[in-house]
């Protein structure tokens, strides 16, 4: 007979049924069915039978009864327990280790109450009671089985500029697979994103943990700059901390000598920053950062890897670090370019947006059609003021006819009426530069040249109207052409001495994810960490704590 799948809508008629029907069989029975099946299993502190009492099968329904997933999956399993059998010891057990862990993951292991969970186990008397428990430890792995897979937040929520879909299980898939696995503790680790990069933050999260109940790195550093050739206080200072964050060996020195000019320098390099050596403003600024800062980075890292957990990043794929200010392609797991770039400025409406998509092409030589944002609130106040401001820029109609200023009257048009739009040709002041790299998006971002090649050597790189300016063009051009052509240089120098614009094909369309993580291990497992330029990092932080998530990692 075809089992019937219940919705909410006649959900409690069926359960009463059934309920109707359990009772007349145990009753009818009981006194037989027991002692054939093998009489009575302990569980926690009552003696369960062998067959499923009218209690437990209806306060199974009830607990289950406001998750439709929930509701259905008992249903069609005729309200078999999962979880709180004697059959299901194994199974049991691996939930209360993965939520006994929970919060190393940096999850809020308080919403799963494990230790309440088990502790109503142990103090089972009846079969009702055993029925909610039941119900209630399939509601708490389902809270956990969404929070470990694909986040404990809904990111744009907190922020509207991280506009990642995300690709979420859904509970009827991850209840069914855990009934179906045959190692529930393998199925349960199974869960969690698979990239090395999630278990190296554990670990670090853990390390960091000791570092703070241990005094942390030490007294922070004071004054604003300190040199090559300087000694004193302050110099002793800055060797201890670096001492005790792993920069430098132990000494007793008190001047700023060449091992400790080399340490900073690494440091230096390793945060992003202008590896001169030298302990400036905001050198100081990051060396004084407290480990909890640092544990803050590493608790947004672990929730947005789980919010790529499920997509596939491609065997080649590009990565951007909007927080690094960086762009690198990844192949086989392994960097095979990387430029520097300059991403969206800290306003609203300017700063980059985090999701991912498909490079499909390039254009070379391109043309910039002006954003109509851009136009109405800096291009037109401008000409009202001098009509020929803005001069490279073509000034078009409807129909992309270039329109001679003279005979336009700006000062008639406000942002709502303007008619026109705006092009800057081919050249090399263009703001595109000479290659632009398109994977079409609602959110009009790509990647591309810039005639402003001196703002790549400032340390925070946040200038653009939110685009994505490549510090080596060319360089990241050629290695995208590489698969596809047997002179990429070649290929491209032709097309880009014409000076006309022309559109490249890839033929292979490479996946391009646009990121935002200010704590990143090294291939090595080693933390680097870059600043929270847009604040993204302090509300997405704020959000976890709210939701549950502690800052002290468990020790187990």
């Amino acid at each position: 007979m075809a089992r019937t799948r219940l919705t909410s809508t006649h959900f409690k008629t069926v359960v009463t049924a059934h309920f109707l029907t359990v009772s007349l069989l145990v009753s009818a029975t009981a006194a037989v069915a027991q002692p054939e099946m093998g009489g009575q299993v302990s569980v926690g502190a009552m003696s369960v039978p062998a067959v499923l009492l009218p209690g437990f099968v209806q306060a199974v329904a009830e607990g289950a009864a406001s998750d439709d997933a929930l509701a259905d999956f008992y249903a069609q399993r005729d309200y078999a327990p999962l979880w709180t059998s004697g059959a299901d010891t194994a199974r049991r057990a691996a939930l209360f280790r993965a939520l006994d862990v929970a919060a190393s993951q940096g999850l809020p292991s308080a919403r799963y109450d494990a230790a309440g969970l088990r502790a109503q186990f142990h103090a089972l008397r009846s079969e009702r009671e055993r029925g909610l428990l039941e119900a209630q430890m399939s509601r708490a792995y389902l809270m956990y089985a969404h929070d470990v897979t694909n986040g404990v937040l809904e990111p744009h929520k907190i922020d509207p500029t991280i506009v990642r879909d995300i690709i979420r299980r859904p509970s009827a898939d991850l209840i069914a697979a855990l009934a179906d696995a045959d190692d529930p503790m393998q199925f349960l680790h199974s869960l969690a994103p698979k990239s090395p990069q999630y278990a190296q933050l554990i670990k670090a999260r853990l390390d960091l943990q000791t570092q703070i109940e241990t005094g942390g790195w030490g007294p922070t550093v004071p004054g604003k700059k300190l040199s090559p050739g300087d000694s004193g206080t302050q110099v002793i200072a800055l060797r201890d901390r670096l001492q005790r964050m792993g920069y430098l060996n132990r000494s007793a020195t008190a001047s700023y000598d060449d091992a400790m000019q080399k340490a900073v320098q690494q440091y230096q390099i390793d945060l992003g920053l202008i590896a001169d050596g030298v302990a400036g403003t905001s050198t100081l600024a990051e060396i004084n950062q407290s480990p909890d800062a640092r544990m803050k980075s590493i608790l947004v890292a672990l929730e947005r890897l789980r919010w790529l957990n499920g997509l596939e990043l491609g065997q080649r794929h590009i990565w951007v670090n909007i927080a690094d200010f960086s762009v690198r392609i990844i192949d086989d797991g392994k960097t095979s370019f990387q430029s520097v770039t300059v991403v969206g400025q800290d306003v609203p409406d300017r700063r980059t947006p985090e999701f991912s998509d498909t490079m499909e092409k390039m254009v070379i030589n391109p043309s910039w059609y002006v954003p109509r944002s851009i136009v109405t609130k800096e291009y037109l106040p401008m000409m009202q003021k001098n009509r020929n401001a803005a001069g490279q820029l073509d000034l078009l109609d409807s129909r992309g006819r270039v329109v001679p200023r003279a005979s336009v009257n700006f000062a008639q048009y406000n942002a709502r009426n303007f008619p026109y739009s705006m092009k800057q040709p081919p050249s090399d002041r263009n703001a595109l530069g000479l290659v632009k790299f398109l994977f079409p998006n609602k959110y009009n971002i790509y990647l591309h040249d810039t005639p402003s090649k001196s703002l790549f050597n400032k340390e925070v790189r946040a200038f653009s109207h939110g685009c994505v300016r490549v510090g080596k063009p060319f360089e990241f051009a050629y290695a995208l052409l590489a698969p596809q052509s047997d002179d990429p240089k070649a290929e491209f120098q032709r097309i880009l001495k014409t000076g006309k614009e022309a559109t490249v094909f890839l033929e292979n369309p490479i996946p391009v994810h646009l990121v935002y993580f200010t704590a990143w291990p090294t291939a090595r497992g080693k933390m680097e960490y870059r600043r929270d330029v847009y604040g993204r990092d302090a509300a997405l932080y704020d959000g976890l704590i709210k939701a549950g998530v502690e800052t002290a990692a468990l020790s187990n």
